[in-house]
């Protein structure tokens, strides 16, 4: 094992931690913020793409393509708030049955092919693997951060207005929010859209980043968002207090997660185990904070 090729592959993996950040910061917004388990989220990790590409591939501007694919990610956000607001299907199923329908909507956004692959040198790509290594504002990492700092102001500044604490009182308790005249099903709609626009950006940025859009590029999406949300908070949760930090080490924990993917393959896994090592890394990071209580609990009846 040659430890230059792991500080080669380095720059990589962390511009893919921090645009799957982008990602885990929609779902941090569901499954933190509404308590609602969304599992949209693997069908619009593909929708965003999709559309973003086609659209430049069609001669769109570059950022209008970015713009409607932020728009048909809240439009799937809207889809799964429906399912469960208007017609009482349970969040998980609702979810569960956008992300069944996105399938086959990304293939005809796709013109019924598995992937469309766009080139640096032809398309004006937000950003690129060609230039991960360079020193230069081109560089994705660059882009990448600056792109989560804006985000990240943005949603500061709206869950600090009326709607935003709306939506967070919903999460907090429904049945008292509603008893103060909130309009839950709407906080969770808004919620829902809000969400599944930020992933469907990190898709658009995914996609110009590694040169092409697949229609199964969100396949376990799912797994890697909780993995950079329970990460964050396992590790800094009694750091960061302030939400907009909360945020931001949710972004981190999207990239310790590549970072470890990125060392366990240098060791010499096989990479058809990737899957399943995603899965161990939630269960890890889930269990350690059920071990610390356990331990407290333990440690107290002793002291007692």
């Amino acid at each position: 094992m040659n430890f230059t090729t792991l500080l080669n592959a380095m720059p990589g993996a962390i511009a893919q931690g921090l645009i799957w950040g982008i990602m885990a910061i929609g779902l941090f917004i569901t499954y933190k913020v509404l308590d609602y388990s969304d599992l949209t989220v693997d069908g619009t990790m593909a929708t965003g793409g999709a559309v973003c590409i086609m659209l430049m591939m069609q001669g769109v501007n570059v950022w209008i393509a970015l713009l409607c694919a932020i728009i048909a990610g809240m439009l799937a956000g809207l889809a799964t708030g429906l399912f469960h607001t208007a017609m009482g299907i349970p969040p998980i199923l609702a979810g569960i049955l956008t992300q069944l329908s996105l399938y086959s909507i990304n293939l005809t956004i796709m013109q019924g092919k598995a992937n469309q692959a766009v080139s640096v040198t032809k398309y004006d790509l937000i950003v690129s693997s060609r230039y991960v290594k360079e020193l230069s504002v081109r560089n994705p990492i660059f882009i990448t951060i600056i792109v989560i700092a804006v985000l990240i102001g943005v949603l500061y500044w709206f869950f600090g207005t009326e709607l935003g604490c709306s939506l967070r009182a919903t999460g907090a308790n429904a049945a008292m929010a509603r008893a103060q005249g909130i309009n839950t099903n709407f906080c969770k709609i808004l919620g829902l859209m809000i969400a599944n626009g930020i992933v469907a950006l990190a898709s658009a940025m995914y996609s110009h980043y590694q040169g092409f859009v697949d229609v199964n590029m969100g396949r376990g999406a799912i797994v890697i968002g909780l993995a950079a949300v329970i990460i964050s908070d396992v590790i800094f949760g009694k750091l960061f207090r302030n939400f907009a930090l909360k945020l931001f080490a949710v972004a981190l924990g999207a990239v310790i997660y590549y970072i470890v993917i990125q060392i366990v393959l240098w060791l010499g896994l096989d990479t058809n185990l990737l899957k399943l090592l995603s899965a161990l890394i939630v269960a890890l990071f889930l269990a350690i904070p059920y071990w610390k209580g356990k331990i407290r609990m333990k440690g107290g009846r002793k002291h007692a």
